[in-house]
C-alpha cells in the first residue's frame, strides 16, 4: 500500500509541486502585503519553477505578465513591451544565418577543413575537435554546433574503433554517413546500440578512453566558444540587453569589446580543457608536443583516411556556401567596426541618429539576405537560400519567450522597489574584498547551473547581482560580467544543458565520466574568468571605478572610488 502510494505521489510530483509552491509562497503577499513583497513572491515562484522545470521555462516565464498587473506591480500593457526587446531580433538575424550554414553544409567543411589540418593522433584529434566546435559556437546555438559536428566525429571514431590489423579500416559504414545528419541525430539511440555490439568486440581499453575523451570534449568546447561572442549563447546576449534595460546610459558592452575579453578566456579554457581531458582519460605522457613525424598506427590511417574521403566527397564549395561564408565575415567585420571605441565606427556616418543603430540591425539585415539575394544572383537556385519553414524550424522560440519573462521579471524588481531593498539589504557584504564577494557568485552561479538551464539561472540573478554591485559600490560589470559567463559552466551532469546530452546519447561514456571531468572544467572555467576580470578586463571596461551611469545609493558618495 505505502509502495503504490509513493508511485502515486512521483507520478504526479509535477501537479504537486505546481500547487504547493505557491501555497508556500504564499505568506509574502499575504502577510507583508507590500509591493516588494508581492514581486519577491513572483520572482521566488518564477525561480523554483525553472529549477524544477514542473512546467515549461518558456510558459513560467509570462508569469509576469498574468501576476504583475493582479498585484499592481504593472500594467499589462507595459508588462508585454518586455517581452520583445533588440535581443530578438539579433537572434533572429544570428539564426538565418545558423540556418543558412546547416542547411548548405558549410559546417562540414570546415569541420574536416581544420580536423585535417591537426592531424589524426588522438590527442590532436581531440583538439581539431575542439576547435571546430568551439568556433562554430562562436556564431550559432551551442546545441546547434554539437549537432553539427557529433555526426563527423562519431564516423571518424568507429574507423579508429573498427581500424585492426587485417580488419576493416577503411570500408564505408551506411549507418554513420553524413549525408542524413538530422535523421541520424533522431535515432541517436538506435544507433548508439548498434554501435555499442557492433563495434565492442574490437574496444580496447585505450580506445574507449579516446572515445570518452574525444566526445566529452564536443559537449564542453562548445560552451567554452559559446561564451566568446555575445550572440554565441543566450546568457550574454541576456545580459546585454538587461544591461540596456536597467542602465540605459550605459554603452560600455558591444561585439569587439566583448570579444576582446572573452577570446583569451576562451582560448586558455580550451587548452587547458585539452591537457585535462588527455591527462584523465588517454595518458600523462605529453611527450606527444614536441614529437613530430614517426610511422603512422593502423588506426590513424583509417582516421585519416576517413577524413579525407569525407572532404573529397564535399567537392567544390558551392555557391551557395560562398554566399553563406561572404556574408558571415561580412557580419562579423560590421560587428567589430560598428562602434569599436578606441576610434570611430561606421555608426558614426549617422551622427544623427547616435545610439540607433546596434549589432541587432546588422544581423537582422544580413540574415534578411538569405530570403532574398539569391533570387537574383543565383540563377541556377532560383528559390531562396533558407525557406521560412526552415528559418522556423531553427529558430529558439523557447530562448525567445523564456528572455521575454527574464526582462519583464527585471523591471518588475526595479518598478516595485524590491531591486532597491536587496541591495540596501546587502550593502554589509561591502566590507569583504570584491574579488572575494565575486568569486563566491560565480561558485554559486556555476552551481545552479547545473540543475537549471543557463538561460533560466541567467535571469533568476541579474536582478539579484545588479543591487549587490550597486550596495557594495562596485562597478556592476565588475559583478555581472563574470556570472554571466560562469552561467554556460554546466560541465557535470549529461541533464545540464542540450549539448551534454546529445553527446552522452551516442553511448560513449557514464555519468561518472562526466562528472569527474566536469569538475576540473569547472574550476578551470572560475578561475579563467576570475583571472581576466581582474587583469585585462579591468582597463577594458574601467571596472576599478563606479561609473556615473549607475546609481549611487543613500550613504554613498559619489565620488568614492
Amino acid at each position: 500500500m505505502l509502495k503504490r502510494l509513493k508511485k502515486g505521489l512521483w507520478n504526479y510530483r509535477n501537479v504537486i509541486l505546481i500547487v504547493l509552491i505557491p501555497l508556500l509562497l504564499l505568506p509574502l503577499p499575504v502577510v507583508a502585503g507590500t509591493k516588494e513583497a508581492e514581486c519577491a513572491f513572483v520572482l521566488l515562484l518564477m525561480a523554483t519553477y525553472w529549477v524544477t522545470e514542473v512546467i515549461p521555462l518558456s510558459m513560467t516565464a509570462m508569469l509576469p505578465a498574468i501576476l504583475f498587473p493582479m498585484f499592481g506591480i504593472m500594467k499589462s500593457s507595459s508588462v508585454a513591451k518586455e517581452y520583445f526587446k533588440d535581443f530578438h531580433f539579433l537572434l533572429v538575424g544570428v539564426t538565418c544565418f545558423a540556418t543558412s550554414i546547416e542547411k548548405w553544409g558549410l559546417h562540414r567543411r570546415i569541420a574536416l577543413r581544420l580536423v585535417t589540418m591537426v592531424g589524426v593522433n588522438p590527442a590532436w584529434l581531440m583538439l581539431g575537435f575542439m576547435t571546430v566546435c568551439a568556433f562554430l559556437s562562436m556564431w550559432v546555438q551551442n546545441t546547434s554546433a554539437v549537432t553539427m559536428v557529433m555526426p563527423i566525429v562519431e564516423a571518424v571514431l568507429q574507423h579508429i574503433l573498427k581500424a585492426k590489423e587485417g580488419g576493416c579500416a577503411g570500408q564505408d559504414n551506411p549507418n554513420l554517413q553524413l549525408d542524413d545528419i538530422k535523421l541520424m541525430t533522431n535515432n541517436i539511440h538506435t544507433m548508439t546500440r548498434f554501435v555499442l555490439q557492433a563495434a565492442a568486440p574490437s574496444r580496447s581499453k585505450h580506445d574507449l578512453m579516446v572515445c570518452k575523451a574525444i566526445c566529452i570534449s564536443i559537449a564542453y568546447s562548445s560552451n567554452i566558444g559559446g561564451i566568446t561572442t555575445l550572440p554565441g549563447t543566450s546568457p550574454n546576449l541576456i545580459f546585454s540587453e538587461y544591461l540596456n534595460q536597467i542602465y540605459p546610459n550605459c554603452s560600455c558592452i558591444n561585439f569587439g569589446n566583448w570579444l576582446l575579453l572573452c577570446l583569451p578566456i576562451s582560448v586558455i579554457m580550451l587548452l587547458l580543457t585539452w591537457i585535462w581531458l588527455h591527462w584523465l582519460f588517454i595518458s600523462s605522457d605529453f611527450r606527444f608536443l614536441w614529437r613530430c613525424g614517426g610511422e603512422k598506427s593502423e588506426k590513424e590511417r583509417a582516421a585519416r583516411k576517413v577524413i579525407e574521403d569525407e572532404y573529397k566527397s564535399l567537392g567544390p564549395m558551392s555557391s551557395q556556401e560562398i554566399f553563406t561564408g561572404v556574408i558571415f565575415l561580412v557580419m562579423v567585420l560590421l560587428w567589430l567596426t560598428r562602434s569599436p571605441g578606441f576610434v570611430p565606427g561606421w555608426a558614426s556616418l549617422f551622427p544623427h541618429n547616435s545610439g540607433y543603430i546596434s549589432d541587432a540591425t546588422v544581423a537582422l539585415l544580413l540574415g534578411l539576405l538569405f530570403f532574398i539575394v539569391p533570387i537574383f544572383f543565383i540563377p541556377l537556385h532560383p528559390a531562396a537560400m533558407i525557406s521560412w519553414k526552415e528559418f522556423q524550424a531553427s529558430m529558439p522560440w523557447k530562448v525567445a519567450l523564456l528572455v521575454g519573462g527574464g526582462f519583464a521579471l527585471a523591471e518588475g524588481t526595479k518598478e516595485s522597489g524590491l531591486s532597491l531593498w536587496v541591495a540596501k539589504l546587502m550593502t554589509p557584504l561591502g566590507d569583504l574584498p570584491v574579488l572575494a564577494t565575486i568569486a563566491v557568485a560565480c561558485i554559486i552561479v556555476t552551481m545552479v547551473t547545473e540543475v537549471a538551464s543557463n538561460a533560466a539561472t541567467i535571469t533568476i540573478f541579474l536582478p539579484i547581482l545588479s543591487p549587490l554591485a550597486e550596495a557594495i559600490h562596485v562597478n556592476p560589470l565588475y559583478v555581472l560580467i563574470p556570472t554571466t559567463l560562469c552561467t554556460s559552466f554546466s560541465f557535470l551532469m549529461p541533464v545540464s544543458n542540450p549539448p551534454n546530452a546529445i553527446v552522452f546519447a551516442y553511448g560513449h561514456f557514464h555519468i561518472m565520466d562526466m562528472v569527474k571531468a566536469g569538475l576540473g572544467v569547472n574550476v578551470i572555467g572560475v578561475l579563467a574568468v576570475l583571472l581576466a576580470v581582474a587583469t585585462w578586463g579591468v582597463p577594458l571596461f574601467s571596472l576599478d571605478t563606479y561609473p556615473d551611469w549607475a546609481p549611487v545609493l543613500p550613504g554613498f558618495n559619489s565620488t568614492t572610488p
